[in-house]
Parts: structure tokens; C-alpha cells; sequence
């Protein structure tokens, strides 16, 4: 959570700019490592999941108010999408898992 909230603190990312839509990749992959290890630590699909998300709207407003940065909904449904694939990574869960499952 650290390293995402440094890194979109700044005007700038390190290395070379991401063209759209490769910047939605980044988003998706920095949100699945992160709900990867909630639910690691956790071992609760849902609690990582609903943490990432609240920390992936929590750093979207944060950047709207960082120079040179912007806040995008966009943005945050990748957030989203790579934490629900992370969290069930983690736990072995996939598609087929059941509705009452998610909440656990």
C-alpha cells in the first residue's frame, strides 16, 4: 500500500510513461499483488477485496489532487478487477466459486 500510494503521490511515475490503455495494465497488476497479499494474510476473499477497493478509491482521490495527476472512475474499476483476480488467486477460488463464498 506504501509503494502504490508513493508512487502516484508524484507528478510523475519512475521509467518511461505509459501510453493508454497499457496505464490501466499497471493499475490492474498493482491492485492484484495487493489484494494477493491481503488475502494471504487474511485468508478472507471478501476483506481483501473490500480493502483494496477502498484503498484504490482512497489513492484515486489522492492523485486528484496531486499536480499532473488525475482521478479517474476508469482508473479504479481496474483497481477493482485486478483485486477480485488477486484475492482469488490467492485463495484458489475461481470462477466457478459459489455467491455465499464471497463474503467469506
Amino acid at each position: 500500500m506504501g509503494a502504490i500510494w508513493w508512487l502516484s503521490s508524484g507528478s510523475d511515475t519512475p521509467g518511461p510513461p505509459l501510453p493508454h490503455p497499457f496505464d490501466w495494465a499497471a493499475h490492474f497488476l498493482a491492485y492484484l499483488a495487493l489484494a494477493y497479499a491481503l488475502a494471504r494474510a487474511t485468508g478472507r476473499w471478501g476483506v481483501a477485496v473490500v480493502v483494496a477497493a477502498w484503498f484504490g478509491a482512497a489513492d484515486e482521490v489522492h492523485q486528484a489532487f496531486v499536480p499532473g495527476r488525475e482521478a479517474g472512475l476508469s482508473d479504479w474499476l481496474f483497481d477493482l478487477a485486478g483485486a477480485v483476480v488477486g484475492a482469488g488467486l490467492a485463495l484458489g477460488r475461481g470462477a466457478g466459486r459459489r455467491a455465499d463464498d464471497a463474503v467469506r
